[in-house]
């Protein structure tokens, strides 16, 4: 499958190539190819296990996607906090919406795009949910969060995606692998509305198909911080985690198509 992504269909090929050179300049053709054939049996695999995932019993669930220090979060609970997690478009990011509801405390919330196909989302939404997790879609963002705000809940989010047009005035501009990124708002938004703790998800894959994740709290009061310094700790601990093994993000994003505009006075 992988071949035939890279090979075949070149699913996103030059993409994929113009962020690798733009975020590795430093590195030789060589490897720039070796990242490349990485990423995409990273992204084959994924795609298996996604498919997987509507069929996996949950004891299995938790054997392939284990969170390893899930106590991290018992201090908020027990003090009646909710928490927003956030994660990128690491190794197996699709199992984090099963595998939540079944080994932590808090209530999980995915905030996830629908599909445009009603009966996969349906199916999809369905699946997650009988395994403890809720998935709200994008648009209802805000009305999710007013709706369980007296609950304790842990929002999930994956936040490395490039804004979208209608959006990107509101976006942070972040320098991330040194290079002037639009950042999606909305983590950083709601966690100051609500002053939700923030932990940032570290999914690593320590063999074919198995999972470690490791908790990392980014901030505990987010209202105390100035506008962009959260979305600041987030990029800088996601580019840390894609320098350590660049294979497992989703290269195939155009994560710098937007231009910073520098307001000009006369």
């Amino acid at each position: 499958m992988a071949f035939i992504l890279r090979k075949v269909i070149r699913y996103r090929v030059k993409v994929t190539r113009n962020n690798l050179k733009l975020a590795f300049p430093e590195k030789s053709e060589k490897e720039l190819v070796s990242i490349e054939k990485g990423i995409y049996q990273n992204l084959a695999d994924i795609s298996v296990e996604a498919l997987k995932g509507f069929t996996m019993q949950n004891r299995n669930t938790i054997q392939r996607h284990r969170i390893l220090n899930p106590e991290l979060l018992d201090y908020y609970y027990n003090n009646g906090r909710s928490v927003i997690g956030v994660a990128g478009h690491i190794n197996n990011w699709e199992w984090g919406a099963m595998s939540a509801g079944l080994q932590l405390k808090h209530y999980p919330i995915a905030i996830y795009k629908a599909l445009s196909n009603k009966l996969i989302d349906w199916f999809m939404k369905w699946n997650r949910s009988i395994r403890g997790t809720l998935m709200a879609p994008t648009s209802s963002t805000f009305e999710t969060f007013e709706k369980y705000q007296n609950e304790k809940c842990i929002y999930l989010l994956v936040a490395d995606q490039s804004p979208s047009k209608s959006s990107s005035s509101k976006a942070y501009w972040i320098k991330f692998f040194a290079m002037e990124t639009a950042c999606i708002h909305g983590p950083e938004k709601y966690a100051k509305m609500y002053n939700y703790p923030v932990v940032f998800i570290d999914i690593k894959r320590v063999n074919r198909g198995f999972y470690e994740i490791e908790l990392t709290t980014l901030v505990e009061n987010p209202s105390e911080l100035a506008n962009g310094e959260l979305t600041q700790r987030y990029m800088n601990k996601l580019e840390e985690v894609i320098r350590r093994n660049p294979e497992s993000w989703l290269w195939s994003h155009r994560r710098w198509k937007h231009q910073k505009v520098e307001n000009k006075t006369n």
